[in-house]
């Protein structure tokens, strides 16, 4: 081997000569140092043998930096655990549900009409986008062990199990379990109590380690109301308070042994016992710097602030993260009896850690373009994934901005369907919103924010997003298989197959059908309900999954002149020319804004033709008088939460709305679009839902107060509330209070009409001036209640004032929640109700009684009322529901057992409020009717023109 190489000698190699100081003799001297040298290094050799390694524990259990060494091994286990990306649970191939309890006996469900809720075998993913490849099949579902053990037909019963459940579907629809997306149910109980808020941790602006489960109240009575709409399973999330709300939970809607439970518990109704995935609120825009901003003191007080405040945690929690995977880099690498320190940990970090490190679903709360941009921003500077936007009202304008964000895969828009204006950074939306996502391959899904709005009907936003444009495959997915694959439930939750968790629903009629109602649910295979109330309905009329959705026309064309043809129902109060209302069609003709011919109409059509006249054939065309908005803030509001568009609270004064009418608003376009071409609004006492002065009736189309024939009413009513916030007002500490004061007035009216007394000028639109209209009956006196006692107090006070005058008071309800208790009574006084909303859910103590309607209630109030003989109407608890007032008509039909024609139906949203107020009503040959394609009734309806008195007709 070459020694210039490097190697080694070779072995043959002969000993080199010993060294000099070997061949000298050493001196005595040097000897006697020498040996003293050895000595001390041998006592030094000594103790050194004594001491521990520094790689070993001084007694086993800590090492020689003082570290407990079981704590260091649990450490570097933790190490593994920091590295471990979840994975999506399974769903096929599980023997039985985590979630099952033993002895509960399988269910076969027989003859059922299934939506599987994915396209056929074999049908391509671009095909499946556009709806191919979907369809409702007859099947029997078999369910065992909390699973969904087969999807066949004709499943034989005697080929199951000893004491399986029969259950005949009768050809009913049947879908997987609905699954809420955003809810806060069980944190925010109703009905809404003080001491049972538990939505926000609102002591700081970031507070990502507050846990939504340590809040939730599992006897919540919401919890089971919502899962008599069909719904299975929720993420209840920590509200929008703050930037980081913190973590949030998805829960089934099972809850103790009344359920199918062994325990009443947060704990046993996770959606997933094995917690594969955790999640996580956030939220961006207005909440946050209104709730902390501070100016000179906290913030953030703005958007800028905002982002600040985001970044700078998602820094600490960076910092954490790098320390952590240091550590665990270098423990693994020297051993962790070496380690100096333990895995650096820190509480407050923890949770925001594990969502940098993608083992947290994350759903940020944000509405507007530059917050979108914002967060998306973050996203890529500290590289987390973002599942959904929430409330996300102006996604649809930015689809670009939602792609760019970190992961390659686009949040999910999780959205209301034409829930809008309520505060600034909610004006601007769109209820096309769901179609514009999807048509540019971004995924809409349908969210309640329980108890924003009921998720016991969030199935109904779904539906509307469908009627708004959204394929039927793709809406019925939106509250179905999106949300469940955003969750991380996607091989479990969501539809109809072998492997997948029991969650299945059976309906009374189409699942997007106005007034779908469950008639049996069931969670883990588990049936909820032991004797369920089922509606009289006819046999369900499937919606047939259409590939072609319709072309949005989001603005009309005027015109003064048009026939319609092709209509088949006329629902309006008009007479019909040349036939019964029962032939298979008629025409419409308009000329100058005024309705000329209903009916057959074969000279005036012919006519319009010869002249140039538009002629507009519809598909299926219903010819109906248009609506009326009664009790909501229109015309005196833009923007619910911005003081500066209101027209403000009148807690101290009575006043009038005609003062302050303000037309050519959003909302009032909105109104106008859906066919409610007219509106009664009051003063607000204190906030929504409250009532002081009088109301003025007009016109949502006319562009200023003093346009012709805007105002058809000057004072309509006079409006008082006998709610809680009646207790806000000077004078009025309680409801006894209020009663009473109401009372006094009243009485005092009386007694001046019986006088005789002059009105004085500057009197004649006073509150006493219009209260002896009251007292005379010329007037009508709309009281906003909801609690049934005190409606109880309110007869008995139009009894009193009757006892010493000659007249009747003519009295009316708005409100109504607990009315159905006291129908009877409403009925002998002949006191009519306008019901807001139409269908309470007991979100204030004073609604608590309220009526949710099958399968838990045999009706609702507005059944009772009209059992009873009460007039009734439905008003508008909250602006936004202008776009819903047919449908809302809708339901009151479908579920109604039949009570209910199609055109008396109708009447709810129109001539019904005038029969209750005692007011003339704008009729159709007035210029106020609406043309649908469809039944108005009916999800699947479209405006196709509307014309509100002012000689125009918009065309769609």
């Amino acid at each position: 081997m070459d020694e210039k190489g490097g190697g080694l000698p070779p072995y043959t190699a002969v000993a080199p000569p010993p060294p000099a100081w070997k061949r000298k003799k050493m001196r005595r001297s040097r000897g006697l140092k020498f040996l003293a040298v050895a000595c001390m290094g041998f006592i030094a050799y000594a103790q050194w043998r004594q001491l521990p390694s520094r790689n070993e524990p001084v007694d086993g259990n800590v090492t020689v930096h003082g570290l407990s060494v079981q704590r260091l091994h649990d450490d570097l286990t933790t190490c593994a655990k920091l590295r471990q990306k979840p994975q999506d649970p399974i769903g096929e191939g599980r023997q039985k549900n985590a979630r099952y309890i033993d002895g509960h006996a399988p269910t076969l469900i027989k003859n059922a009409t299934v939506w599987v809720g994915e396209p056929a075998k074999g049908t391509s993913a671009a095909d499946a986008r556009k709806g191919k490849g979907y369809s409702w099949i007859k099947a029997d579902v078999y369910l065992e062990y909390g699973l969904i053990n087969k999807v066949e037909s004709d499943i034989a019963a005697s080929s199951l199990p000893q004491g399986t459940h029969v259950f005949d579907a009768k050809g009913r629809p049947l879908t997987a379990g609905i699954i809420d997306m955003h809810s806060h149910a069980g944190v925010d109980s109703l009905p809404s109590l003080d001491g049972n808020e538990d939505t926000n941790e609102l002591s700081a602006d970031i507070t990502p380690f507050v846990r939504s489960i340590d809040g939730i109240q599992p006897n919540d009575r919401q919890i089971q109301v919502i899962k008599s709409g069909g719904v299975t399973t929720s993420l209840v999330l920590p509200g929008s308070g703050n930037n980081m709300g913190g973590e949030a939970y998805a829960i089934k809607l099972a809850v103790g042994k009344p359920d199918g439970r062994n325990e009443t518990s947060a704990a046993d109704m996770l959606a997933d016992p094995e917690r594969n995935w955790r999640f996580m609120k956030m939220a961006c825009g207005e909440n946050a710097k209104r709730v902390y901003g501070r100016i000179g003191e906290q913030g953030p007080t703005s958007r800028m602030g905002e982002s600040w405040e985001f970044r700078h945690a998602f820094e600490q929690a960076t910092k954490l993260v790098r320390d952590q995977d240091d550590w665990c880099d270098a423990a693994t690498a020297v051993g962790v009896h070496n380690m100096k320190g333990y895995l650096p940990k820190e509480l407050k970090w923890e949770s925001l850690g594990a969502l940098l490190r993608g083992q947290i679903h994350l759903n940020t709360h944000c509405y507007t373009i530059p917050d979108l941009e914002a967060f998306v921003d973050h996203t890529n500077e500290f590289k987390f994934k973002v599942r959904a936007f929430h409330h996300a009202h102006q996604t649809y304008l930015v689809p670009e901005i939602l792609k760019r964000a970190y992961g390659g895969d686009p949040p999910a828009s999780a959205i209301f369907a034409d829930n809008m204006y309520y505060k600034a950074e909610s004006y601007v939306g769109s209820e096309f919103a769901g179609k514009y996502l999807w048509d540019n391959d971004l995924t809409p899904i349908y969210v309640s924010d329980n108890p924003v709005l009921n998720a016991q009907h969030v199935l109904f936003e779904a539906a509307k997003g469908h009627k708004y444009g959204l394929p039927y495959h793709a809406a019925l997915a939106s509250v179905t298989t999106a949300p469940a694959e955003r969750l991380g439930f996607g091989n479990r939750l969501g539809k109809i197959k072998p492997g997948f968790d029991a969650d299945v629903v059976v309906w009374d009629s189409d699942p997007l059908e106005v007034g779908a109602t469950p008639v049996q649910v069931w969670i883990d295979g588990t049936a909820q309900y032991e004797h369920p109330i089922v509606l009289n309905k006819p046999v369900p009329e499937l919606i047939l999954s259409d590939e072609s959705t319709p072309t949005i026309v989001e603005e009309p064309v005027d015109m003064n002149s048009v026939v319609f043809t092709g209509i088949t129902n006329v629902l309006g109060d008009i007479e019909v020319q040349g036939g019964s209302k029962d032939a298979k069609s008629y025409s419409a003709v308009i000329r100058n804004g005024k309705v000329t011919c209903v009916g057959v109409c074969a000279d005036e059509v012919r006519m319009a033709s010869t002249s140039k006249i538009p002629v507009i054939e519809l598909k299926d065309g219903h010819f109906t008088g248009s609506f009326t908005a009664f009790g909501s803030q229109i015309g005196l509001n833009a923007i619910d939460a911005e003081d500066s568009t209101d027209n403000g609270d009148n807690v101290n004064v009575f006043t009038r709305a005609e003062d302050a009418l303000t037309l050519d608003t959003k909302k009032l376009h909105a109104a106008y679009k859906y066919g409610v071409t007219k509106a009664i609004t009051a003063p607000k006492f204190t906030g929504g839902q409250t009532h002081h002065g009088t109301s003025v009736g007009f016109l949502t189309g006319a562009t200023n107060p003093l346009a012709k024939g805007a105002i058809f009413a000057s004072d309509v009513a006079v409006h008082y509330s006998l709610n809680p916030d009646a207790k806000e007002a000077e004078g009025t500490p309680s409801l006894t209070a209020a009663v009473g004061a109401l009372r006094r007035k009243l009485l005092q009216a009386a007694t001046k009409l019986k006088k005789n007394e002059t009105i004085e000028p500057a009197d004649l639109y006073a509150e006493s001036t219009f209260l002896q209209k009251v007292v005379n009956g010329s007037l009508p006196l709309v009281l906003t209640i909801h609690n049934a006692d005190i409606i109880a107090a309110a007869l008995r006070v139009k009894k009193d004032v009757e006892s010493v005058t000659s007249s009747k008071i003519h009295l009316a309800i708005f409100g109504g929640a607990e009315s159905h208790l006291v129908a009877e009574e409403l009925a002998a006084a002949h006191v009519g109700v306008v019901l807001a909303p139409l269908q309470s859910y007991a979100t204030s103590w004073d609604q608590r009684r309220a009526l949710s309607g099958a399968p838990l209630t045999n009706g609702t109030a507005i059944d009772a009322l009209i059992d009873a003989g009460v007039t009734t109407a439905i008003g508008l608890e909250e602006d936004w529901l202008v776009r819903d007032l047919g449908l809302l008509a809708g339901i009151a039909y479908a579920n109604g057992g039949g009570k209910l024609s199609k055109k008396s139906a109708l009447e709810l949203v129109s001539g019904n409020v005038y029969k209750i107020l005692g007011a003339k009503e704008p009729k159709v040959e007035e210029g106020h009717f609406v043309v649908f394609e469809g039944s108005p009734l009916r999800i699947q309806s479209r405006v196709k023109a509307v014309s509100g008195g002012l000689g125009v007709v918009s065309v769609f």
